[in-house]
Protein backbone atom coordinates (compact mmCIF):
# COMPACT_ATOMS: atom_id res chain seq x y z
CA UNK A 1 0.00 0.00 0.00
CA UNK A 2 1.48 3.23 -1.04
CA UNK A 3 2.10 5.88 1.18
CA UNK A 4 -0.60 8.27 -0.48
CA UNK A 5 -3.08 5.60 0.23
CA UNK A 6 -2.11 5.24 4.08
CA UNK A 7 -2.62 9.22 4.55
CA UNK A 8 -6.14 8.95 3.53
CA UNK A 9 -6.90 5.80 5.31
CA UNK A 10 -5.22 7.17 8.57
CA UNK A 11 -7.24 10.41 7.72
CA UNK A 12 -10.56 8.68 7.18
CA UNK A 13 -9.91 6.34 10.14
CA UNK A 14 -9.47 9.14 12.25
CA UNK A 15 -12.06 11.75 11.14
CA UNK A 16 -14.68 8.55 12.42
CA UNK A 17 -12.69 7.87 15.42
CA UNK A 18 -13.58 11.65 16.03
CA UNK A 19 -17.22 11.62 15.50
CA UNK A 20 -18.26 8.01 17.00
CA UNK A 21 -16.65 9.01 20.08
CA UNK A 22 -18.07 12.29 20.59
CA UNK A 23 -21.19 11.42 19.09
CA UNK A 24 -22.02 14.62 16.79
CA UNK A 25 -23.43 12.53 14.25
CA UNK A 26 -27.03 14.68 14.78
CA UNK A 27 -25.89 18.00 15.25
CA UNK A 28 -22.51 18.18 12.68
CA UNK A 29 -24.62 20.34 10.31
CA UNK A 30 -24.68 22.88 12.94
CA UNK A 31 -21.33 23.13 14.05
CA UNK A 32 -18.52 24.82 12.56
CA UNK A 33 -16.08 22.31 13.18
CA UNK A 34 -14.26 20.66 9.78
CA UNK A 35 -12.74 17.29 10.50
CA UNK A 36 -10.23 17.96 7.97
CA UNK A 37 -8.55 21.36 7.93
CA UNK A 38 -6.46 20.03 10.62
CA UNK A 39 -5.48 16.83 9.28
CA UNK A 40 -4.22 18.89 5.70
CA UNK A 41 -1.32 20.60 7.13
CA UNK A 42 -0.15 17.13 8.45
CA UNK A 43 2.63 15.00 6.93
CA UNK A 44 1.78 11.38 8.25
CA UNK A 45 4.86 9.30 7.45
CA UNK A 46 4.59 6.10 8.92
CA UNK A 47 2.30 3.93 10.64
CA UNK A 48 3.63 5.68 14.24
CA UNK A 49 2.71 8.67 13.19
CA UNK A 50 -0.50 7.78 12.37
CA UNK A 51 -1.15 6.14 15.61
CA UNK A 52 0.20 9.47 17.38
CA UNK A 53 -2.19 11.51 15.36
CA UNK A 54 -5.00 9.20 16.08
CA UNK A 55 -3.98 9.62 19.98
CA UNK A 56 -4.49 13.77 19.56
CA UNK A 57 -7.34 13.58 18.70
CA UNK A 58 -8.79 11.08 21.34
CA UNK A 59 -6.55 13.33 23.89
CA UNK A 60 -7.80 16.77 22.14
CA UNK A 61 -10.44 18.81 23.98
CA UNK A 62 -14.03 19.48 22.31
CA UNK A 63 -15.11 22.61 22.30
CA UNK A 64 -18.79 22.52 20.76
CA UNK A 65 -20.31 19.48 22.33
CA UNK A 66 -24.02 18.69 21.15
CA UNK A 67 -27.31 18.01 22.53
CA UNK A 68 -28.55 15.14 21.06
CA UNK A 69 -32.64 14.53 21.05
CA UNK A 70 -34.58 11.95 19.80
CA UNK A 71 -38.61 11.41 18.79
CA UNK A 72 -40.19 8.58 19.12
CA UNK A 73 -43.59 7.76 18.40
CA UNK A 74 -46.50 4.67 19.34
CA UNK A 75 -49.99 3.79 18.34
CA UNK A 76 -52.31 4.43 21.52
CA UNK A 77 -54.88 1.55 20.00
CA UNK A 78 -52.10 -1.11 18.98
CA UNK A 79 -50.95 -1.13 22.52
CA UNK A 80 -52.04 -4.45 24.97
CA UNK A 81 -54.28 -2.84 28.14
CA UNK A 82 -58.31 -3.59 29.41
CA UNK A 83 -58.92 -0.05 29.63
CA UNK A 84 -58.15 2.84 26.98
CA UNK A 85 -56.32 4.64 30.09
CA UNK A 86 -53.56 1.65 30.18
CA UNK A 87 -53.38 1.63 26.33
CA UNK A 88 -52.32 5.32 26.24
CA UNK A 89 -49.91 4.73 29.22
CA UNK A 90 -48.75 1.95 27.34
CA UNK A 91 -48.42 4.35 24.06
CA UNK A 92 -46.54 6.49 25.85
CA UNK A 93 -43.75 4.04 27.25
CA UNK A 94 -43.45 2.47 23.76
CA UNK A 95 -42.63 5.71 22.25
CA UNK A 96 -40.35 6.43 24.96
CA UNK A 97 -38.53 3.35 24.04
CA UNK A 98 -38.69 4.07 20.09
CA UNK A 99 -36.88 7.37 21.27
CA UNK A 100 -34.55 5.47 23.06
CA UNK A 101 -33.85 3.44 20.50
CA UNK A 102 -32.83 5.98 17.93
CA UNK A 103 -30.49 7.67 20.71
CA UNK A 104 -28.54 4.49 20.39
CA UNK A 105 -28.46 4.85 16.92
CA UNK A 106 -27.14 8.28 17.43
CA UNK A 107 -24.71 7.40 19.77
CA UNK A 108 -23.35 3.35 19.15
CA UNK A 109 -24.04 3.42 15.86
CA UNK A 110 -26.22 0.81 13.80
CA UNK A 111 -25.49 -3.23 12.95
CA UNK A 112 -26.93 -3.64 9.76
CA UNK A 113 -26.61 -7.49 8.54
CA UNK A 114 -28.27 -8.16 4.89
CA UNK A 115 -28.43 -11.28 2.61
CA UNK A 116 -28.98 -11.47 -0.94
CA UNK A 117 -30.05 -14.42 -3.34
CA UNK A 118 -30.11 -13.59 -6.62
CA UNK A 119 -30.80 -16.50 -9.26
CA UNK A 120 -30.51 -16.60 -13.09
CA UNK A 121 -29.39 -13.02 -12.64
CA UNK A 122 -32.81 -12.09 -11.09
CA UNK A 123 -32.71 -11.23 -7.06
CA UNK A 124 -35.02 -14.21 -5.44
CA UNK A 125 -34.75 -12.85 -1.88
CA UNK A 126 -33.34 -9.28 -0.51
CA UNK A 127 -33.48 -9.22 3.42
CA UNK A 128 -31.62 -7.14 6.06
CA UNK A 129 -32.01 -6.78 9.30
CA UNK A 130 -30.92 -3.60 12.03
CA UNK A 131 -29.33 -4.46 14.97
CA UNK A 132 -28.94 -1.29 17.91
CA UNK A 133 -26.69 -2.21 21.38
CA UNK A 134 -25.77 -0.12 23.76
CA UNK A 135 -26.51 1.58 27.01
CA UNK A 136 -27.96 5.35 27.54
CA UNK A 137 -27.86 7.08 30.32
CA UNK A 138 -29.07 10.51 31.42
CA UNK A 139 -32.09 10.43 28.84
CA UNK A 140 -34.27 13.39 29.80
CA UNK A 141 -37.99 13.72 29.05
CA UNK A 142 -38.48 17.13 27.21
CA UNK A 143 -42.00 15.96 26.06
CA UNK A 144 -44.98 13.57 25.90
CA UNK A 145 -47.86 14.66 23.53
CA UNK A 146 -50.88 13.18 21.84
CA UNK A 147 -50.30 13.99 17.93
CA UNK A 148 -53.37 13.23 16.32
CA UNK A 149 -56.28 10.81 17.56
CA UNK A 150 -54.34 7.65 18.14
CA UNK A 151 -50.63 8.35 18.49
CA UNK A 152 -48.36 9.79 21.21
CA UNK A 153 -45.16 11.46 20.44
CA UNK A 154 -42.05 11.20 22.75
CA UNK A 155 -38.99 13.78 22.86
CA UNK A 156 -35.89 12.67 24.66
CA UNK A 157 -32.73 14.50 24.56
CA UNK A 158 -29.11 13.83 26.41
CA UNK A 159 -27.68 17.55 27.35
CA UNK A 160 -23.97 18.88 26.94
CA UNK A 161 -22.90 17.82 30.48
CA UNK A 162 -24.01 14.18 30.03
CA UNK A 163 -22.20 14.52 26.70
CA UNK A 164 -19.39 15.61 27.77
CA UNK A 165 -19.30 12.90 30.91
CA UNK A 166 -19.66 10.39 28.39
CA UNK A 167 -16.67 11.63 26.40
CA UNK A 168 -14.77 11.74 29.18
CA UNK A 169 -15.45 8.23 29.91
CA UNK A 170 -14.89 6.73 26.67
CA UNK A 171 -11.56 8.70 26.62
CA UNK A 172 -10.52 6.67 29.63
CA UNK A 173 -11.02 3.08 27.82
Amino acid sequence: MSIFKRKNLLVGVTTCALFLSTGCLQNLANSNFSPTSSFNSKQINSESDGIVALKEVFDSSVEKIPTLSAVGYAVVSSQPGRTDAQKRLMAIRSARMAAMRELAEQIHGIQVDSNTTVIDLMVQNDTFRAVVKGIIRGAKTVRINPTGVDTYETVLEIDKDMMLMMLKSARRT
